[in-house]
């Protein structure tokens, strides 16, 4: 199996380790609108590493994390109950990883290797 053009990868920085158990949403930008290509579920270690075809075209992409319900689960009422990033894709040979270090009321993401 190959690995994933787009993978990711989320930290609980109020507990201090990975966030098992956040859902998301991989889709891409066509004519006609957005359209779901992958979904998946954070593993105990925080990871997504196969979300999505191992082959992808350039283009517009965005992530639909679930926090609120990881929150909700840990007894904690967030603030950001989703959080959506919006990215493109320029070459379709490289690995993009999109870490999100999230927190009930604060959240940060960037490009990873």
């Amino acid at each position: 199996m190959s690995l994933s053009r787009i993978t990711t990868h989320v930290l609980d920085t109020s507990r201090g380790r990975p966030a098992p158990g956040v859902a998301a949403r991989l889709e891409f930008l066509k004519p006609d609108g957005w359209h779901e290509i992958a979904s998946g579920v954070t593993d105990e270690d925080g990871r997504i590493s196969d979300l999505g075809p191992a082959e992808l075209p350039a283009g517009a992409y965005r992530l639909d994390f679930d926090p609120g319900a990881y929150y909700r689960r840990t007894g904690t009422d967030p603030f950001f109950s989703s959080v959506r990033l919006g990215f493109t894709l320029a070459d379709p040979a490289q690995h993009y990883h999109v870490p999100v270090l999230l927190g009930p009321f604060a959240l940060s993401t960037y490009r990873g290797s």
